[in-house]
């Protein structure tokens, strides 16, 4: 058994690690959420098409995808830690150049290459994590490190709310990217995945990862995360990097959609903090379908909201349960895999997400156009989540406190 004294170190070393990925999935976080304030303000600045402002967030989940599925598969041959500080350094140098941008075409490509360092470090943070810290605590450790985005999206709609009107969206795109470069010294003395460590040595070929995770084997678990994750992007970036931008078209001036979308987000910390509790108490599959189901009714909720109180209530519960099951939804995915194709697994299935994260913010944008309501958008939206839900419910199995291999 181990002793006081060990447990003790064990624990600050959990602390250590989750505070410094926390800090890069926060800083992350801040650059997606100001993002959606940004297509906003670029709106105005720039005379955007609702076509061309949902290619702003197509772009990046694009990058996400390529992102997820590359370093995904790198991080099981090279070791979660290098990839780790890869990504966030291409986020980072991305992001700041993106603010010097004077034509759509140049942010695109560099929302491009920010997307591909987001879209990295997710699923592989989520791997490294999980594999350091004892079965008891995996789930609940995995959602806290999935609720720094909760604090990121607050801090971008802070900055969003005092910086941009005032400063500017260049200002608030360079405020994202510097503290990334903190994060990334603290990151360069973090040890690796012990898991990894262990197996190193064992070297496989990335087509036989590939292989290997739609294996008879692995089928099952890859469909059901193929699908939820597919659904939950879908409906993810196409609701919250449009949010402020519905709320203005629901008649908000531009200042007061950035406060109410602010009041909103608040709500994401209790979501992801009762995720967390519940998780390793009534399990991964109860806390994803609950979740999932109460994203999908508030989903609903929200496009039909017609007046300023059921806006803000319906919106508070869709960032609550969005992103509740977003913490569940990244404590589940690692544990499908055994740890030499775990990263590649987990970024394979993030990557098809990506696609998702692709198409929901150009759906949004082309419907409008079309002349479609807020309403007809958001029941889309609610029907996709839903699907996720039972692809978790059917397909899903449980694994709380279940040893990694």
């Amino acid at each position: 058994m181990a002793t006081a004294r060990e447990k003790n170190t064990q624990a600050i070393s959990q602390r250590k690690l989750l505070g410094v990925a926390g800090l890069g999935w926060l800083f992350d976080a801040m650059d997606v959420g100001i993002l959606a304030f940004i297509i906003a303000a670029l709106h105005e600045d720039w005379g955007l098409t609702s076509q061309e402002m949902g290619w702003i967030g197509g772009i990046n989940s694009i990058g996400m995808a390529v992102g997820a599925f590359v370093f995904g598969i790198y991080a099981d041959r090279v070791g979660r830690k290098k990839i780790f500080i890869i990504t966030l350094l291409l986020f980072s140098l991305a992001s700041g150049f993106s603010a010097f941008t004077t034509t759509l075409a140049a942010f695109l490509v560099l929302r491009f290459f920010v997307g591909m360092g987001l879209g990295g470090e997710l699923p592989v943070a989520s791997t490294l994590v999980s594999e350091s810290v004892p079965a008891k605590d995996r789930g609940r450790v995995v959602v806290l490190l999935e609720s720094f985005w909760a604090a990121g999206w607050l801090v971008a709609a802070v900055i969003s709310y005092f910086i941009i009107p005032e400063y500017g969206w260049r200002i608030a795109l360079l405020l994202t990217a510097l503290p990334a470069f903190y994060a990334l010294y603290l990151r360069i003395n973090l040890p690796d995945s012990p898991q990894f460590t262990a197996k190193k040595d064992v070297l496989r070929s990335v087509s036989a990862n590939i292989r290997d995770v739609w294996s008879k084997t692995y089928r099952r678990p890859t469909l059901m995360l193929w699908i939820v994750w597919f659904t939950v992007v879908f409906s993810y970036y196409g609701m919250f990097l449009w949010l402020p931008s519905v709320m203005v078209m629901k008649g908000f001036p531009l200042i007061q959609s950035f406060q109410y979308v602010l009041i909103m987000t608040l709500a994401q910390l209790p979501g992801y903090f009762s995720a967390a509790w519940l998780i390793e108490r009534a399990g991964r599959k109860f806390v994803l379908v609950t979740y999932l189901i109460g994203t999908a009714a508030s989903a609903l909720a929200f496009g039909n909201a017609d007046t300023v109180t059921m806006l803000l209530i319906s919106g508070a519960f869709l960032s609550f349960f969005n992103l509740g099951a977003w913490g569940a939804l990244y404590a589940y995915s690692p544990e499908q895999y055994p740890t030499v194709i775990r990263a590649t697994g987990t970024g394979m299935a993030a990557s098809f997400g990506r696609i998702g994260g692709i198409l929901g913010p150009i759906l949004v944008g082309s419907m409008l156009t079309a002349g479609f309501g807020i309403n007809v958008i958001f029941a889309i939206f609610c029907g996709s989540i839903l699907i996720g839900a039972l692809a978790v419910a059917f397909l899903g199995t449980e694994t709380k406190q279940m040893e990694l291999e």
